[in-house]
């Protein structure tokens, strides 16, 4: 062996073991990574494992109430079960508004591809009239588009079979049984009965603010004005609701529990219907006004505006052509005139200002002045209604003969602040508050009243020779039937004020029980008796010996009143003559009454607009009411117009 392959071997056995050292040292430092990773992998699984722990006990046990409430409502659907509206009577049991079931069909916008092809296939079927057509439209414009609408209401019984069988035709559409408010009394009391309608953006808002969105749920209706409104939450009653399981395709499976709603409350009005017939009928083609009030409670007797309206046709929503018809008419059926209709008084102011004066220490009841037939003021002649005067006149005289003369002396003697301060505690130029919305104030003139009316300050200052105008009542003065009845019910009443209100009694629809509206003395005015008296016997006098005297002669009964004329424009001076004036321009008539004197049971104003002279126009209304309220005597026709007294009228 040579040395050189020696040395190449002993070189070799020499490298051979530190190359084994280097693999050992190698695997070590794999086994060790390997681990290391397997550590970090298993602390990663365990970390997910305690992460889906936590979300697992987070979604089971800190909001397990919130998900499976969420789960019953994929399975269970709430459906609102609507209340029973409240009923309206009057005071002797008439019902005024009920409710009726019938069948409804109803289109959802949003659900219908092509609305035109359906409304023409479903004519097909159900008989829709144009009318039903433009209220459809006119919903579709106020209301949202994924609401069921009615496209005709109060189905037969042969239309609703006929459709039952088609109804796979007409997705989005279908029958609904519904209840219907119905006014059998039509167009009679409508002012003060109001009407539901259907809720709208506006109505929407108000129940929101007022936290009253829960109960109204699912609803489509809601008073709109007067009693109907005034008394929603009454009327209203309390929402149910049923649970109904649902299955995937929202199709109703079962009940599961029912909550009843509760029924509205019933309202017991104190109108006395026979008597508002009587009085509407009376007034006849005629436009104006009728307020009578039960003087010992404030109680609403009758509660007339003309013309009226029929409040049937709003309760599915009104359709356009009616609404036009109604809304743009020159008769303003819709103006509630015993309400928000602002006239002057006329002489029907002068019973009370000659309380305030003999109150007021201004003039005696027996204090007597000689009336020429005019009074001047300032270079200004302010006439009488008759030509040379009424000779000497004193208080009660004044008041029988409607003497201008007289009280223009009186105004100018008391002055405005005095007048205004005690025309003000009778309610006049403010809300009498009676349980009804819309109410207007009226105007009570005053110079703190002119400086806030007018914005120009050449207009501001009072004049003195304004308040002569005022102390017949006219001038600035502008009062409502309602104020004008309020203060003949109070003076009927010698002073003890009642509130007015239409509401006597709250009645519990399932009990029966009845919550009276209790009549409390809202005021009682410390006025002398011997003043009262005065006021009394002369207004007595008026339908003896009178102005009124005519339109009440044979009455078996006794009757204060007083009649009334107020104008529309100036004549400036000129004289009065009716058939030289247009009708729009004629005078109002009024006319103020009590009965019997002695204990008054009722108490009413009367306007009648354009109707010429009180005593022609106003004062034979005022009889047949009287004449229905205390003999029950019905005529069934309209109060006969009296022909115009002999003299000429001049007016200021």
């Amino acid at each position: 062996m040579s040395r050189r392959l020696f040395r190449s071997r002993l070189l070799s056995s020499r490298i051979t073991p530190r190359t084994g050292n280097s693999e050992l040292h190698n695997q070590t430092e794999t086994r060790s990574a390997f681990q290391l990773r397997l550590m970090a992998a298993a602390l990663f699984v365990l970390l997910a494992f305690v992460l889906l722990f936590v979300r697992f006990a987070w979604l089971q046990v800190v909001k397990h109430k919130e998900y499976i409430t969420l789960a019953e409502q994929n399975r269970i659907s709430l459906v609102p079960v609507q209340p029973s509206r409240g009923i309206i009577k009057d005071r002797n049991g008439v019902v005024l508004a009920h409710n009726f079931s019938a069948y409804t069909l109803e289109i959802t916008p949003s659900k219908v591809t092509d609305l035109e092809d359906t409304l023409n296939r479903l004519s097909g079927l159900i008989e829709i009239q144009p009318k039903d057509r433009r209220r459809f439209k006119k919903l579709r414009e106020e209301t949202k588009a994924f609401e069921s609408l009615p496209i005709r209401s109060r189905l037969t019984d042969e239309e609703v079979a006929r459709f039952a069988a088609n109804s796979y035709q007409f997705p989005g559409v279908e029958i609904k049984a519904r209840l219907f408010r119905h006014y059998p009394q039509g167009e009679v009391a409508s002012h003060l009965i109001g009407y539901i309608g259907r809720i709208n953006a506006t109505d929407l808002s108000n129940l929101e603010a007022s936290g009253q969105m829960p109960n109204y749920r699912g609803a489509d209706h809601i008073g709109k004005i007067g009693i109907e409104q005034r008394y929603e939450k009454e009327l209203r009653g309390i929402a149910g609701h049923e649970e109904v399981e649902i299955d995937a395709g929202g199709r109703a499976i079962r009940t599961l529990r029912h909550t009843p709603s509760t029924p509205g409350k019933n309202l017991i009005l104190s109108i006395d219907i026979e008597l508002q017939k009587v009085a509407e009928q009376a007034f006849g083609e005629n436009k104006g006004a009728l307020v009578a009030i039960e003087p010992a409670t404030g109680g609403v007797l009758a509660f007339v505006s003309m013309p009226g309206y029929d409040p049937n046709l709003f309760v599915d929503g009104i359709d356009p052509q009616n609404w036009n018809e109604l809304n743009n008419s020159p008769e303003k059926p819709l103006l509630n005139r015993a309400l928000r209709g602002e006239y002057p008084p006329g002489s029907t102011f002068k019973p009370f200002m000659a309380l305030a004066a003999q109150e007021g220490g201004f003039r005696s009841a027996s204090a007597a002045l000689p009336d020429p037939g005019f009074f001047n003021f300032g270079g200004h002649v302010f006439r009488d209604d008759k030509p040379g005067g009424h000779g000497v006149v004193d208080m009660y005289k004044s008041v029988v003969v409607s003497c201008d003369t007289y009280y223009y002396t009186l105004a100018n003697q008391m002055g405005i602040e005095n007048i205004a301060q005690f025309m003000a505690t009778l309610g006049f130029g403010s809300k009498t508050g009676i349980d009804i919305e819309g109410e207007r104030p009226g105007v009570l003139p005053s110079p703190e009243w002119k400086k806030k009316r007018f914005k120009n300050p050449a207009q501001q200052k009072w004049f003195a020779g304004e308040t002569i105008s005022i102390g017949i009542g006219q001038g600035y003065n502008s009062y409502t039937p309602l104020q004008l009845a309020h203060a003949t019910a109070t003076l009927a009443n010698r002073g003890v004020e009642f509130k007015p209100h239409l509401v006597q009694h709250i009645e519990d629809a399932h009990s029966g029980a009845k919550t009276p509206v209790e009549p409390k003395p809202s005021k009682t005015h410390d006025w002398k008796p011997e003043h009262v008296n005065v006021i009394h016997r002369a207004m007595a006098g008026v339908n003896k010996e009178g102005t009124g005297a005519r339109a009440f002669a044979g009455a078996s009964y006794t009757s204060a009143g007083k009649t009334g004329t107020a104008q529309v424009f100036s004549l400036k001076g000129a004289k009065y003559v009716e058939g030289q004036v247009k009708k729009h321009l004629r005078d109002h008539a009024l006319f103020i009454a009590f009965a019997p004197v002695e204990s008054p049971r009722i108490a009413l104003a009367v306007i009648v607009e354009n109707g010429g002279f009180g005593a022609q126009a106003a004062a034979p209304i005022a009889r047949q009411v009287l004449d229905y309220y205390l003999l029950g005597k019905k005529v069934n026709q309209p109060a006969r117009e009296l022909p115009d007294e002999p003299e000429e009228h001049a007016h200021d």
